[in-house]
């Protein structure tokens, strides 16, 4: 987005004040003020774990109530983005591990080994990935978005902030609901729910959804049928409740609920395929283009699209334009996978009189099938396949108790309390190499290190055959021709790899907690909270696959291991999951390792109101997010040592640390009759924040933190062994800017909001990959001094809402927009220059008419009514070539990776009719 745009919003966000988080005044406190005096009602939030007013509150929150969710088209967490400035929610090759950022710090998704820095409550139930959060949420009575660390009260993991979605209750007075939604891509949306007592003392609810859509992306491949869309929507979620309460002292709520999805998730597309050689080359000797600032040189075709190509490939040079949306999938492959998600929890609370006791038990259960053509191509080279032996499975029950009451003629609000979490979590995988790998493997090992166009062939002489050993002979240098006989397209690893690979995960932990509020005097508070936080995992592996060339091979393949050039290359690309006897692979390989980690953490906040209607804090916050383990086999002997003897001590080379963050905020809140003003300034400093990178082959995991000494620029280097902190280690992620949240009521029937975010979310410099001062990936030489990935710097949110009374029979309409302008911002935790995206603008708008108490509604309504296209995340296409622009501007090195993009939905619209009794 231009800067003068950006200083355009800034200006208007400065003299309109709009802002977000707050509804209009309900219409019974409208109607006892005059035109020219609106009281604003407080929203009440549980961000304390108290029912306080969000104004009285000193801390970072932003509530959005259930109108706002329903203006805004919201029914799961992604369309929060548009409410709250600070917040980023995406989903990519799985929706079982979303991502969530709120400041620019979350956790990069897909790896089920990492729970995410931004936790996620659903009716005071911990949900360790924030994918939970991507189904289905039903009728919500709110959301609350707590920005910065939660080290006290909610804790578990909560690093980064947290996000608490809390349902609508059981009611004692008969109510039904019901809605019906049909919009493009045959979008079909039916809700519904009914509450009402059962006795005198006991009250239930029952809600359900059922959703059904078209993918928005076309399988050109595999047109027609089941398998002709992807990124479809089939799912239903039902939720029931029962609430009895016998007295005013005791309350008990019980909530049972079920997700079931079955679709085809997640697709995505290439972005990507530019190659880009020596920049020292000279530019007359390529008919390729020249980029003159940079000096290196673009290919006039990519090695890698030509023997995809002469595979049957549809990828082109340069790409078709992604947002045409023409995906490809080999035959036979599919990502239809089902998704159950379903829980059971009770809240008891208990008042004694002096204290209220509050109890929370639940446990969930989630399994999601990761079935996937997984090279993202019609090309079939890799695959995980439909037979029941990939999933992710997590069986999670947790316990939390608090006593709470009040002092000293209520000087001071105490609180005490405790948690106990318990995560099974299994990962089982069988990725496997396509019946097209091995001719494709072996024709990219050869035109990595020579250029001949006749080696990008697999069909014709040239590709590791006998024609073609002299020339890659002469490309090594070597003194006398190199004889790898026996493997001539590799076709031993087509259609091999894992069978069933087992990842073992269990996580006990628990905590003990206090959150105290000191009224010092009527206006100045003090709050000071601790928590005490135990960690223990247990992690356990089998490997079983069917891929023989390790062993078999090993004599032919020496020469390609032992050149420096082609070691990590050939390793990686045609050893995955070798097998073999258990001395020298990963057949048959069990693993066992464990760890336990405590944790003091804590917050302290001073609060002043020197008026009714302004507060200001203070406030220091220590956040902690648990270690635990990578669940890739990358740091299982490394790719150079594929044939060096594994055993049970290559485990705890999985292991990555915990993540710490000290925090620092001021704030004010203003709230006014017809004016609200909120307004933070903040400082994170994030110790060995735990990063996750997929280089195209595999998953990387290092804690990044920086090197107190100068590391004169090894951190940036194109060596892993360089760049080691022989001192002492210090934060390495810095969150710092300033969040403003307003809102404005200039008229009886309007309601304008909206939010502004200010937040340099960046790496330091002299970085390394563990507070132990290990060197940080030379895959991650980007990193030293820049953004984090889907951290924009700018975020700007507004809406307007217009509820005018249409004459005297009770109808009324409604006008309504919300927006959300981005500052551009790079999508790949690699920070490669090809998963760049620029800002951009999602409106979406609503338009509709309503009876008489809003007993029914019609609405017109679109999402991106625009039609933006932009991208969530991008990738390193996986084994398709290796490389970035940026490689070859700073080291010389020709690039040819691919890259693939999840890409943001695009337009949608409909109508929805609701009815309510």
């Amino acid at each position: 987005m231009p800067k003068s745009n950006w200083l355009i919003s800034v200006a208007c966000l400065a003299i309109a004040a709009p802002a977000y988080a707050q509804d209009a005044p309900p219409q019974e406190a409208q109607d006892a003020v005059t035109e020219d005096s609106y009281v604003n009602s407080d929203i009440i939030v549980t961000a304390t774990r108290r029912s306080e007013a969000l104004a009285d509150v000193p801390i970072a929150v932003s509530a959005v109530t259930a109108e706002s969710l329903q203006n805004s088209g919201a029914s799961d967490i992604r369309q929060l983005n548009q409410l709250a400035p600070s917040l980023l929610v995406s989903s990519t090759g799985s929706e079982a591990n979303g991502s969530a950022r709120i400041r620019g710090i979350g956790t990069v998704g897909d790896n089920p080994g990492l729970e995410s820095s931004v936790a996620v409550f659903i009716d005071g139930v911990y949900r360790s990935r924030t994918g939970a959060g991507l189904n289905e949420l039903g009728e919500i009575e709110r959301v609350e978005v707590l920005r910065g660390p939660q080290g006290t009260l909610f804790g578990r993991n909560a690093s980064a902030g947290l996000i608490n979605i809390i349902s609508k209750r059981p009611s004692f007075e008969f109510g039904v609901n019901a809605e019906a939604t049909y919009g493009n891509y045959d979008f079909m949306r039916f809700a519904g729910g009914v509450t009402g007592p059962i006795t005198e003392s006991i009250a239930a609810r029952l809600d359900g959804v059922y959703v059904k859509r078209d993918g928005f992306y076309d399988n050109v491949t595999q047109a027609g049928g089941s398998e002709g869309k992807i990124n479809d929507r089939d799912r239903y979620f039902l939720r029931g409740q029962l609430l009895f309460e016998p007295n005013d002292a005791l309350s008990v709520r019980l909530i049972g609920d079920y997700t079931h999805r079955d679709e085809s998730c997640c697709g995505a597309v290439y972005i990507a395929t530019k190659e880009t050689t020596d920049p020292t080359a000279n530019p007359a000797s390529t008919t390729g283009g020249v980029n003159p600032d940079n000096a290196f040189v673009y290919s006039a075709s990519n090695r890698i699209v030509n023997v995809l190509q002469s595979l049957g490939g549809t990828v082109t040079y340069p790409p078709q334009n992604p947002y045409a949306r023409n995906a490809s999938v080999s035959p036979g492959r599919t990502y239809r996978n089902t998704t159950k998600d379903w829980g059971v929890s009770g809240e008891l609370n208990y008042d004694f009189g002096g204290a209220t006791l509050t109890s929370i038990s639940a446990y969930r259960y989630y399994k999601a099938g990761g079935a996937g053509d997984v090279d993202y191509s019609n090309v079939d080279l890799t695959y995980r396949a439909d037979d029941g032996n990939s999933y992710r499975r997590f069986k999670t029950f947790t316990q939390e108790l608090r006593l709470q009451g009040s002092a000293f003629n209520d000087k001071l609000d105490w609180l005490v309390g405790g948690y106990y979490g318990n995560e099974k979590l299994q990962v089982v995988d069988n990725i496997k190499f396509g019946s097209q790998y091995g001719a494709f493997a072996a024709c990219r090992i050869v035109a990595t290190v020579n250029p001949a166009a006749v080696l990008r062939d697999p069909t014709a002489p040239g590709c590791l055959s006998a024609a073609g050993r002299v020339t890659l002979t002469n490309a090594f240098g070597a003194a006398a021709p190199l004889m790898i006989g026996g493997i001539d397209r590799l076709s031993t690893v087509n259609n091999v790899g894992d069978v069933r690979s087992v990842y073992n995960q269990q996580s006990e932990n628990y905590a003990l907690f206090t959150h105290n509020i000191i009224n010092i005097t009527d206006t100045l508070n003090l709050t000071l909270g601790a928590r005490y936080t135990h960690e223990k995992k247990d992690f356990d592996a089998d490997f079983n696959n069917n891929n023989t060339i390790c062993p078999a091979q090993q004599a032919a393949l020496g020469p390609l291991l032992g050149n420096p050039a082609l070691a990590a290359l050939a390793g990686g690309i045609v050893t995955l999951t070798c097998t073999g006897n258990s001395s020298s692979s990963l057949n048959s390989l069990d693993l066992q390792d464990s760890f336990k980690d405590s944790e003091w953490t804590g917050t302290a906040v001073l609060s002043w109101k020197p008026t009714d209607q302004l507060l200001t804090y203070a406030s220091y916050s220590k956040g902690y997010k648990a270690g635990g383990y990578n669940l890739d086999r990358s740091d299982l002997g490394g790719l150079t040592g594929v044939f060096s003897p594994r055993t049970n001590a290559d485990a705890p080379g999985l292991r990555f640390e915990p993540e710490k963050v000290d925090s620092y905020e001021i704030g004010l809140k203003y709230n006014g009759r017809k004016f609200n003003l909120n307004v933070a300034a903040f400082r994170q400093e994030f110790k060995t924040f735990q990063l996750n990178t997929f280089n195209g082959s595999i998953f990387i995991v290092q804690n990044i933190a920086a090197c107190d000494t100068d590391l004169g620029g090894q951190d940036s280097d194109n060596s892993p062994a360089t760049g080691a902190c022989a001192g002492k280690t210090k934060p390495g992620v810095i969150s710092q800017g300033v969040e403003l949240e307003a809102s404005i009521y200039p008229a009886r029937d309007v309601a304008v909001t909206a939010g502004y975010t200010y937040a340099d979310t960046h790496y330091r410099n002299n970085l390394v990959g563990s507070s132990s001062g290990e060197p940080l990936s030379n895959a991650l030489f980007l990193l030293p001094g820049q953004q984090l990935s889907n951290a924009p710097k700018h975020v700007v949110t507004a809406s307007f809402a217009y509820t005018p009374e249409l004459g005297s029979s009770g109808l009324s309409g409604l006008f309504y927009v919300d927006t959300r302008m981005s500052s551009d911002y790079n999508t790949g935790s690699d920070l490669f220059p090809e998963k760049a995206q620029d800002g951009f603008t999602v409106v979406n708008a609503r338009i509709g008419l309503r009876g008489p108490d809003q007993r029914w509604a019609i609405e017109l309504w679109g999402q991106n009514v625009f039609n933006k296209n932009y991208q969530q995340v991008a990738f390193n296409t996986p084994f398709q070539g290796a490389g970035s622009i940026a490689q070859t501007q700073a080291f010389g090195t020709t690039a040819n990776q691919l890259f693939s993009s999840f890409l943001a939905e695009p337009r949608t619209y409909g109508v929805t009719v609701r009815g309510k009794f």
